[in-house]
């Protein structure tokens, strides 16, 4: 299990994206050093850029994040939710037989945010509440709103 990294600056600060066998398998907020950047790293590196650039509203990588079943469940289901839309808690969690707690749980340990878009998860009553990324509600909003979503907090 060979793992690459790749460090990139962000208008949210130094992310770094990490493949191993050829997936995206993390996304950190932080810097790294680079260890042997390949092709996906590069992609996945460009479509973050295109993304924050609004020109990008879908990512196309292959991912492989590691979790339990339920979390992986509920990824993939946030993975669906299309740009400058949103789903809540409770709404997953009825679609998959959980709890809204449960799905927020999932979301705390998603390994790809804003690929994996967990900030498109909210409360019931429409609003944000806590995000695993760095700089927490105040990141989660800044990605919502650079999606078109007003949400006010």
């Amino acid at each position: 299990m060979t793992k690459s990294r790749l460090s990139i600056t962000s208008p949210l600060g130094p992310l770094t994206l990490i493949e191993e066998n050829g997936f995206l398998i993390k996304l950190e907020w932080n810097k790294q050093p680079n260890e042997t950047p390949n092709a996906l790293l590069s992609e996945a590196s460009d479509q973050l850029k295109a993304y924050f650039s609004k020109t990008l509203k879908d990512f196309n990588l292959p991912l492989n994040p590691k979790g339990t079943m339920h979390q992986v469940k509920t990824w993939n289901i946030i993975n669906a939710i299309k740009y400058g839309d949103f789903l809540t808690y409770g709404e997953i969690a009825s679609n998959i037989k959980s709890s809204p707690r449960a799905i927020g749980n999932a979301c705390g340990k998603n390994p790809l945010p804003i690929i994996i878009p967990c900030h498109r998860v909210l409360t019931k009553k429409i609003t944000i509440s806590g995000y695993s990324g760095k700089g927490g509600s105040k990141t989660k909003k800044y990605l919502l709103n650079l999606e078109g979503v007003d949400i006010n907090t």
